[in-house]
């Protein structure tokens, strides 16, 4: 069967390929997928800029030096040599930017399937996890859109606000939040308002993205980076950042000094510019990765539980953003192209969803 997987460069990601080729036959235990479609986002290019860091190039290797992002999405059963999953059936979850996907089925539970293949057994579960939505009570089909382009993000959002949570924000009477436009962002936004004591939130934006931003209705204040002075730099401050931008960090971390109580690095929009500057304090700064904290909800929660609660946030929160959200579809690998070069390089509006069709 034919295939084609759209492959970037490691080291340079703006340096792409298309690859084709044919699917090989499949061993007992294995099934063949037909990727359908999936969501593009400013979160796949995290995943390539910190691929090696974080492993992200390992669910779908390939030749060294080149590799493929992974992307949230849907796929078809189109094959199968599993005496449990059949043909036809729809998967919902991680899969590469291509056309097929060869998977070893695990773990089956209910609607819930791993992926078991050798290579992905020490990744992070969450996303080995796939949903087989024939059989997932939950599935909403007039919702595929915003469960791929949505629920990755919002699951992030719903994880660091427990996490802001579970650590009493950090001593911090105020919330800052660079790359305010980012959808993540507005899922940690609309978590915060929803609090039954919500704390102060600045929204951290380009000048050319505030009115956008305050149109959310969701910040508190709004501030712009060539306007940091703005921010009220007496109130303790957790800085929960979307953009990776080193210098806007690194000013930010000077202009508060003792009250920088703590920063979530979380996303690198600004991926070129993700170098932190001279006053970047790294003592009260982590990387905060998503699967870790989903892990540790598991212990704390119980089995299910945090797939139950970031659902019923997702769904809210999802209805909320058809306010915002435009949602634009696009087929081929031809406009795949197109629209990773646009995320790559900012020039998607952030108030767009890409879909993917393949």
């Amino acid at each position: 069967m034919n295939s084609q997987q759209f492959q970037v460069r490691r080291d340079q990601l703006t340096e792409t390929r298309i690859v084709s080729g044919e699917t090989r036959a499949l061993d007992d235990g294995e099934i063949l997928t037909r990727i359908d479609r999936f969501a593009l986002t400013a979160n796949n290019i995290t995943y390539g800029v910190v691929g090696d860091k974080l492993g992200y190039w390992n669910f779908f290797p390939i030749d060294e030096g080149w590799g493929i992002i992974p992307v949230w999405g849907f796929a078809d059963v189109v094959e199968s040599r599993h005496a449990d999953v059949d043909v036809g059936e729809r998967l919902y979850g991680y899969f590469p930017m291509g056309t097929h996907l060869v998977m070893r089925p695990g773990g089956l539970k209910g609607a819930r399937m791993m992926d078991a293949a050798p290579h992905r057994i020490e990744l992070p579960v969450v996303y080995n996890s796939y949903v087989r939505t024939n059989i997932d009570e939950l599935f909403d089909a007039s919702m595929e859109d915003e469960r791929m382009l949505l629920f990755p993000l919002y699951a992030t959002s719903f994880c660091l606000y427990d996490f802001l949570m579970d650590n009493d924000y950090f001593a911090a009477a105020q919330v800052i939040i660079p790359s305010a436009s980012s959808k993540t962002a507005i899922g940690l936004a609309y978590a915060l308002k929803s609090d039954v004591e919500p704390h102060f939130c600045v929204g951290l934006t380009s000048a050319g993205n505030r009115k956008r931003v305050e149109a959310l209705n969701l910040y508190d204040e709004v501030a712009t980076y060539d306007g940091l002075d703005a921010i009220d730099s007496s109130k303790p401050s957790v800085i929960v950042d979307m953009s990776g931008n080193g210098t806007v960090l690194s000013d930010l971390h000077k202009l508060l000094g003792d009250n920088m109580k703590y920063t979530s690095n979380v996303g690198v929009t600004h991926y070129d510019a993700n170098e932190m500057g001279p006053h970047f304090i790294r003592e009260r700064s982590a990387m905060f990765f998503a699967p870790s904290h989903i892990q540790k909800c598991a212990q704390d929660w119980g089995p299910g539980e945090f797939e139950k609660k970031a659902y019923r946030f997702w769904h809210e929160a999802s209805i909320k953003s058809r306010d915002w959200l435009v949602i634009e579809h696009q087929q081929g690998m031809a406009a795949l192209t197109d629209v990773y070069n646009s995320l790559l390089a900012g020039k998607t509006p952030p108030d767009k969803g890409m879909i993917i069709s393949l």
